[in-house]
């Protein structure tokens, strides 16, 4: 069985620079389990690496993908897959890295997702777009809410995806995705879910969101607006590219979609927390139980190569 190392954990809780100090010292390559992350020229808004981040270390699934472009946790298995074999092939060790969790258990348990009925979904999503993916939203809370909690309102294909699973079983998501955790792994993964204090995460969130202003990410939004990106797309209901399309469409002022994003992200790391807890198996760090980013890097080699 292929040994692959996964670190994830909540946004801003610093996965990418201890994937890349990792990478670094076991001879690594970085595959990007991060749903935004994957596309082209939103590279401010998704907190991208750059090039010099990187510090030479390969990188696959970041800004592979057009902002028009279909990207689904099927394709992304179907990438991640064939990245590892060839990184594997050539003697280097895969990391997987991101946020995504839902990503990160299909990949080490089998992309399975039972029964689909893709003219009902396709229904859904053009239900959320006449009516908002709020109103889609609440349709799963009311059949299945432990599934609906573990997603963003606003990823309309997720919780449309869950929404044609009830209505095309009769079963619930959450009850599926509870079964599929008695799967056994597809590698032999060794798996870091990074965490640090609740309101040390939230003073870094502040901090990032501040960072991503001052980089121009409302020139950034301009721009994917211009080049005819619609609003309406995937990729543009990402968090920090709705809030700020809504300051340049003037139902926001620029504070009001400033304090929307913060408040936005700190809720959704709050979920993303809720979620590795229960549907993910591994070992979890705490930020401020090392000194650096070097200290995280260490201990994961540690644990993973019994150094």
């Amino acid at each position: 069985m292929d040994k692959i190392i996964v670190i994830t954990g909540a946004t801003a809780c610093g996965k990418t620079d201890a994937a890349i100090e990792t990478a670094l010292l076991i001879d690594g390559e970085i595959i990007s389990a991060d749903s935004m992350q994957v596309y082209r020229q939103m590279d401010i808004g998704t907190a991208t690496p750059t090039i010099e981040e990187m510090r030479g270390v390969k990188h696959w699934l970041i800004s592979e993908f057009d902002p028009d472009e279909d990207y689904s946790v099927s394709v992304f298995c179907e990438k991640a897959n064939s990245y590892i074999k060839d990184i594997i092939s050539r003697g280097k060790t895969p990391i997987i890295c991101g946020g995504t969790g839902f990503y990160i258990n299909a990949l080490l348990y089998g992309n399975d997702f039972g029964e689909t009925n893709m003219d009902l979904r396709t229904a859904l999503i053009e239900f959320a777009e006449r009516n908002g993916a709020e109103a889609l939203f609440e349709r799963l809370m009311d059949v299945d809410p432990k599934a609906a909690r573990s997603m963003h309102p606003n990823n309309i294909r997720r919780v449309a995806r869950a929404l044609d699973f009830f209505l095309t079983t009769g079963s619930r998501f959450s009850e599926h995705n509870e079964n599929e955790k008695q799967r056994q792994p597809v590698f032999d993964a060794s798996t870091f879910i990074l965490t640090m204090e609740r309101q040390a995460l939230y003073n870094k969130i502040e901090q990032r969101v501040d960072l991503m202003l001052e980089k121009g990410l409302v020139t950034e939004v301009e721009r994917l607006l211009e080049m005819g990106y619609s609003e309406t797309l995937q990729s543009m209901q990402g968090l920090g590219y709705k809030e700020i399309v809504k300051y340049l469409n003037k139902s926001f002022s620029l504070d009001e979609a400033i304090e929307t994003l913060k408040t936005g992200t700190r809720r959704f790391a709050k979920r993303q927390g809720t979620w590795f807890r229960h549907q993910l198996n591994g070992v979890w760090l705490n930020k401020s139980e090392f000194n650096d980013t070097a200290g995280f890097a260490n201990e994961i080699t540690k644990s993973v190569f019994h150094k």
